[in-house]
């Protein structure tokens, strides 16, 4: 099975991604994370205002498969949610790096997209997962 990528994205060992959109960060699950998932039937967003560690749940997305953390990538201040999840939760499955950010992070350590996959690197590393044994 084929997976999408968007090039311009960083890419955590947990399948979410972040993009630079000025000066904040726009975060989300990869194509991979959400072909995993299956079918999405409800998103939690983080609130506006909370602050997250790379590392940290960031929002939790119930699929007819099971109820999954989404983790952020990167460390930040929560500064906009994704408004149109809440009635189009199913987006996360159709459009993953558009329609279905989860969040918006002004970030508090930069560096941490250093640390972070290209997409050539990230593809590389879910190649490694589905012979592992993924899907």
């Amino acid at each position: 099975m084929g997976y999408q990528y968007d090039l311009a994205a960083k890419y955590s060992q947990t399948h979410a991604w972040v993009r630079l959109d000025g000066a904040l960060a726009v975060v989300g699950v990869s194509d991979y994370a959400q072909k995993q998932l299956s079918d999405v039937m409800w998103v939690e967003l983080p609130k506006v205002g909370a602050t997250v560690a790379a590392g940290d749940s960031i929002a939790v997305i119930e699929s007819v498969k099971a109820t999954d953390d989404a983790y952020s990538p990167v460390s930040g201040e929560v500064v906009e949610v994704n408004p149109v999840l809440e009635g189009k939760p199913e987006l996360v499955n159709q459009d993953p790096f558009g329609q279905a950010w989860l969040a918006k992070l002004r970030l508090t350590q930069p560096a941490e997209l250093d640390q972070l996959m290209d997409a050539a690197a990230y593809e590389a590393f879910v190649q490694e997962e589905v012979e592992k044994g993924g899907h």
